[in-house]
């Protein structure tokens, strides 16, 4: 099944309009962190009129790359209770991640610390 010429001109035309939109969406300055950093993520919260920065600190467990879709998920535990957060990186409503600690890890995805508690879910300090 071919496209017609004007066709596929077409479709070029909209995946070149896609692209310039999300170009314009990317943050230009990417906080720089990987998997196992313990990190603060300042996030915007909007409550009706008002508007307030809410701070989840946690270890990053997983990253997902891709353009405009880049996700992280970050993992913490507050009172004997596991919560993870994903947080899409090009998101206006993240407004900054800060480093607190390097984690050294040997793979890319930390899903196996869902399952460890108390001193076994930590990740080693990366000297």
């Amino acid at each position: 099944m071919r496209l017609c010429k004007n066709a596929r001109e077409h479709k070029e035309e909209a995946m070149d309009l896609i692209k310039a939109f999300t170009e314009e969406q990317l943050k230009k300055e990417i906080p720089q962190f990987g998997i196992g950093d313990t990190v603060k993520v300042y996030c915007r919260i909007v409550e009706g009129t008002r508007v307030r920065t809410q701070i989840f600190e946690g270890t990053v467990i997983a990253k997902r790359n891709g353009g405009i879709s880049e996700t992280f998920t970050v993992r913490r535990v507050s009172y004997g209770v596991g919560t993870e957060k994903t947080f899409p990186i090009h998101s206006p409503n993240v407004q900054k991640v800060e480093v607190v600690r390097r984690g050294r890890v040997r793979r890319a995805k930390l899903y196996y610390l869902r399952k460890k508690v108390g001193k076994a879910a930590k990740v080693k300090e990366e000297r």
